[in-house]
């Protein structure tokens, strides 16, 4: 039998949930940054849309606990509805159910709060009664503590989940740097949200390729002068 988990994600053979990610939840996570977090939620979440990806936004008790999906995410996919639950764990929704399945695809990367709930419990639901593959986003998701965050991978790497990082996956998805397609829509990313490596391109972009420096405006830079 051929080992589906061996392919790589493509734009073509992969979909993407976003789980909870919303203030309440946000604020019990410890296992990351919580700034860092959503950097890399919304990262995760353009490299998406760039790639066209069918993408689910599941909420839990927006209005009587958890509050609003954050709007940086929702800016992303404007036209996207989310699907509000009861349960914690989105595979009991059947709107989502529903969403998964409309969008025909078997591999499913997750990023959501928190690791050791929502994730854990939709992961090993989703594989058992859906037949679906699930690549967690280890650093688009967040846990009450680090303990919680890493057992709780640790328990769904033990039954056939695929960790990862979101900068591993919008790479995965690019694959070639010859796709100019979205050769430069990558760069964008990766220069808003990959920190060091950004930074890198930003370098590169203006120091040896001359490109306009990457501001609304150009600012004037005035010369050095001595102090008499």
């Amino acid at each position: 039998m051929t080992n589906t988990k061996l392919e790589v994600l493509t734009p073509q053979n992969s979909q993407i949930i976003f789980i909870d990610h919303q203030p309440q939840m946000a604020f019990g996570v410890q296992s990351i940054d919580r700034q860092t977090l959503k950097n890399n939620v919304v990262g995760l979440a353009k490299a998406a849309k760039v790639f066209k990806i069918p993408t689910t936004i599941t909420s839990v008790e927006s209005e009587s606990f958890s509050g609003y999906i954050h709007p940086e995410l929702l800016d992303v996919f404007p036209d996207k509805p989310v699907l509000d639950r009861t349960s914690m764990n989105s595979w009991d929704d059947k709107k989502v159910r529903e969403a998964l399945k409309a969008n025909g695809r078997t591999k499913v990367v997750v990023s959501g709060l928190w690791t050791e709930v929502c994730n854990n419990t939709f992961a090993i639901s989703a594989m058992l009664e859906g037949g679906y593959e699930i690549y967690m986003v280890a650093d688009a998701s967040g846990g009450t503590s680090q303990e919680a965050h890493d057992y709780s991978m640790q328990r769904m790497i033990q039954v056939g989940v695929v960790p990862m990082t979101w900068q591993q996956v919008l790479l995965e998805w690019q694959r070639d740097w010859a796709r100019k397609e979205t050769y430069d829509a990558v760069m964008a990313i990766v220069r808003e949200h990959s920190g060091a490596y950004g930074m890198g391109v930003d370098y590169a972009y203006t120091m040896v390729h001359k490109a306009p420096q990457r501001t609304a405006q150009v600012h004037k830079m005035l010369p050095p002068q001595r102090a008499a």
